[in-house]
């Protein structure tokens, strides 16, 4: 696991399709106003719930393998229990990131993640590190 600046940093740089795990539908939820953040940013955020409907603007995936096109990273708005089989699924759609949210963390996510070639990034927000970003 990094918390590495310069690492989160190359991530939000190079990373375009973001799956938001967990995200929800209610605009008062820390999923939805880092998700809608992120999109205002430019990036292409996929809502994974297995809920389904439309999520800002997006059509919303029961799981991680639904999703037709490559992910970047999977942003992780689960509990620390539910994190293993998360990061699995993205190894298995070759997601380049596992990344989960503040307040979130564990380590066999973590292990199953880089064992399958995955970089990880845990507790931290993808809102509040973006918004370090030079020029942000």
């Amino acid at each position: 696991m990094s918390t590495d600046p310069s690492m989160m940093a190359r991530i939000l740089g190079e990373s375009r399709t973001i799956a938001v795990v967990g995200l929800s539908a209610d605009p008062d939820k820390p999923s939805h106003e880092v998700a809608s953040y992120l999109q205002a940013q430019g990036y292409r955020i996929v809502p994974v719930n297995p809920k389904g409907g439309v999520i800002l603007g997006e059509q919303v995936y029961p799981e991680l393998a639904a999703v037709p096109f490559p992910i970047d990273v999977v942003d992780v708005f689960r509990p620390p229990a539910a994190c293993p089989d998360v990061a699995r699924q993205a190894v298995a759609i070759k997601a380049r990131v596992l990344w989960l949210q503040l307040g979130i963390a564990s380590v066999e996510a973590e292990r199953i993640a880089n064992e399958g070639g995955l970089e990880v990034v845990m507790d931290r927000c993808m809102l509040i590190e973006h918004r370090r970003l030079p020029g942000a």
